[in-house]
């Protein structure tokens, strides 16, 4: 088709509704796009998002109908610059229209936006007003210098209109965004210490004797760094929030033992004192204040914090940390998106859709390369008594991240080689969903592995999360013991440790031995994986102890150690890591008075790589009676005692492990509470040694003992042949 001058009124066009409609809200939506990428994130650049995204959409009809009319009056023309950014345009348009839709529907119904689509979205913004300036603005300033022919007049005027009433629309649009920013109420944080808040230690360190303190040094709000469960419910963080809802961190102020020995802390030291543990286990009580009045355990429920514990912001809201310890960390309060917190399917929908669409604040506010390093972890995981919580001095207690930065498993400045907290106890999850999977940080991973660090937070706690009930407590019991035991693989750091338990046992024992001789049996445990001491954590009541027993061939007991009794206690003598702390008088720390603590009178761990040795002996029988014996005359050689005889010794070592030992649960909960901690079996080994008899009228055996003892049997060789 030829294209016909004559036939085509310019006027008309530029005086075309339509193209005043289009052209309004094309202004508008670029604006609004170069906004929301350039300035930070603001309510006003959030409302910006949303009235973008609703014009954006209610824009695509006409403008496509537009786009299509346009095209089909100028398509024969002949090709010049102004045809050709005018191509230029309409498949950027295109691009434009298609990437929006995109990203709108995966704001809606995904879990994140694309990084591709999004960077088409921007790209095209940019390439939008580098040709649409040009092809409008050198058309109008033509036909202006063209305009002193009367037939040019009504062009001008009409391009007038156009401008003017395009920017109209444009201006209506923006009344829009002010409007609802004016009309949106945020929520106010009631960011005050209550007002007889109690500032024993000073007003310029008002969560003493934490080291814990706040971006502003004052208080905050406990719904600004609470709400978890908001992360889990809005189909981004779904999986990591179940794994989170059981984890230590989760409990950390639900922990039925914390609550009691605090709560014992308090009656005797002043609700103050408490503070000292709240940074680690309830930071949301104690950033808000609510550590000043001693209340008792009466109604847990209503300790603010108390369902979280360490929650997701109280986490991932830490900007410094220091390695000193004591939960030596400042945490900000970081803006909350618009109708976050507010109640309701439509705000949860509109809140939801801007974190997915407008992710840059949510991303930098929550995420950071500090969550990489272990010191971050030892911020809480290293503690220490100092001389305003026991009023004696200085007294290095748990330390995970010291031990870990001395051992095997750190390699400063190797990667390759080191272990480092997260690894281990965060380890990647495969086939993730989650909008966080992915680090291109990490040396041997990339944006787009899709994998997330496991918020199990896997240690050694197989006790709380069933006694407090909690959802998939069973789950994450049965992997806390497999964990314990070293049977869940990690592949991100295989090639980098030893197949195998944990900490295995081994026994050695010998091939042979005969009746009467004493039998010595060691059994040799190595820390082979941990990145700290073995056991960690408040040794004061953890306990690892060895359990040995040695049956005959045909399963009778003859020798043991390590026992639980039927009341739940490990026999006297038993070999057991531990530590025995002592206050200032020498009395033993027994009930997890730390705040009494000065020293400690014992102290059994192992240091990560290195091994111990538990040894045993006992005297070997020759015979399991199976009836009463009769008395033996005082010189006789020999005799035929009833039973059957041994010739076997099969020995079984296991090292087994329980969070809290017995003596503190009854000081805890009553000794009829009924109450005790499941005992895993970490590792174990088994052997045999073959028990040989040698005739004991036989001049061999006479000469090697007069005397000697076979289990409960006395036999007694003549010293004298009078």
């Amino acid at each position: 088709m030829k294209w016909n001058k004559s036939k085509f009124n310019k006027a008309r066009e530029w005086e075309h509704a339509l193209l005043k409609f289009v052209s309004g809200i094309l202004i508008f939506e670029t604006i609004t796009g170069l906004l929301i990428y350039l300035l930070p994130f603001s309510l006003t650049n959030q409302v910006n998002v949303l009235v973008h995204t609703i014009i954006g959409l209610v824009f695509i009809i006409p403008f496509t109908y537009y786009m299509f009319r346009h095209w089909n009056i100028y398509r024969s023309m002949p090709v010049n610059h102004y045809i050709f950014t005018g191509y230029i345009l309409m498949i950027v348009s295109l691009l434009l229209i298609i990437s929006g839709i995109v990203l709108t529907y995966q704001g809606v119904f995904q879990t994140k936006i694309s990084r591709a689509w999004d960077l088409i979205h921007t790209i095209g913004t940019f390439t939008l007003i580098a040709f649409l300036l040009p092809h409008i603005v050198l058309i109008m300033v033509r036909n202006y210098k063209a305009g002193m022919s009367n037939a040019m007049r009504p062009v001008i005027k009409a391009q007038k209109g156009f401008v003017i009433k395009s920017f109209t629309l444009t201006v209506i649009l923006f009344g829009i965004v002010g409007l609802w920013t004016l009309l949106y109420q945020p929520i106010k944080w009631k960011n005050e210490f209550p007002d007889d808040y109690s500032y024993l230690y000073g007003e310029d360190r008002p969560f003493a004797p934490s080291l814990a303190t706040t971006a502003t040094g004052g208080a905050y709000d406990p719904a600004s760094i609470g709400g978890s469960e908001g992360c889990g419910t809005t189909g981004c963080h779904e999986e990591i929030y179940k794994e989170w809802s059981v984890s230590a961190h989760r409990y950390s102020a639900m922990d039925l033992g914390f609550q009691k020995i605090q709560s014992v802390m308090g009656e005797q030291n002043g609700p103050e004192s408490t503070r000292y543990c709240g940074g680690c286990h309830d930071p949301i009580s104690l950033f808000s204040g609510s550590k000043n009045i001693y209340t008792g355990i009466d109604d847990l429920t209503n300790i603010k914090g108390y369902q979280e514990g360490i929650s997701c912001i109280a986490c991932h809201a830490i900007k410094k940390t220091d390695i000193k310890g004591n939960a030596n960390y400042t945490i900000n309060q970081p803006d909350r998106y618009m109708y976050e917190l507010k109640n309701g399917a439509v705000s949860k929908f509109l809140s939801d859709f801007l974190i997915r669409t407008y992710p840059k604040y949510h991303v930098e506010s929550l995420q950071h390369k500090l969550f990489k390093s272990p010191e971050f972890c030892a911020a809480c995981h290293k503690q220490f008594i100092d001389e305003e919580v026991n009023n004696v001095g200085w007294v290095q207690l748990q330390n995970q991240y010291d031990k870990w930065k001395n051992s095997k498993w750190n390699h400063p400045g190797d990667a390759s080689k080191t272990i480092e907290c997260r690894e281990c106890h965060m380890p990647l999850v495969e086939n993730s969903d989650d909008p966080g999977s992915g680090d291109d940080m990490d040396y041997n991973r990339n944006g787009d592995d899709g994998k997330h660090r496991n918020h199990r937070f896997l240690g050694a706690n197989q006790f709380m999360p069933v006694a407090l009930n909690l959802p998939g407590a069973k789950e994450h019991v049965d992997l806390t013991e497999a964990w314990l035991r070293g049977e869940i693989d990690i592949p991100e750091i295989e090639d980098k440790w030893v197949k195998g338990p944990a900490v295995p046992i081994e026994i050695l024992a010998p091939e042979k031995v005969t009746p009467g001789e004493e039998v010595k049996i060691v059994t040799v445990l190595t820390n082979n994986k941990p990145g700290h001491d073995f056991p960690t954590g408040p040794i004061d009541i953890i306990q690892a102890w060895v359990e040995i027993i040695v049956k005959d061939q045909n399963g009778n007991e003859i020798y043991s150690s390590g026992k639980v009794d039927d009341k739940h206690f490990i026999e006297p003598g038993s070999f057991v890591f531990k530590v025995e702390p002592v206050d200032q008088y020498g009395n033993l720390i027994d009930k997890h008075n730390l705040w009494e603590m000065v020293g400690v009178r014992f102290n059994r761990s192992m240091f990560p790589g290195f091994s111990d040795q538990a040894e045993f002996s006992f005297s070997c029988p020759a015979e399991m009676n199976t009836k009463k014996m009769k008395p033996v005359e005082q010189h006789a050689f020999k005799f035929n005692a009833p039973g059957e005889q041994i010739t076997e010794l099969k020995i079984t070592a296991k090292l087994k492990y329980r969070k809290i030992d017995q003596y503190l649960i009854n000081y805890l909960f009553g000794d009829d509470s009924g109450i005790t901690t499941p005992i895993t079996v970490v590792s174990e080994d088994s052997t045999s040694i073959i028990v040989q008899h040698v005739p004991i009228s036989s001049p061999e055996n006479i000469s090697k003992s007069n005397t000697f003892e076979m289990n409960n049997h006395l036999v007694k060789a003549a010293t004298s042949m009078n």
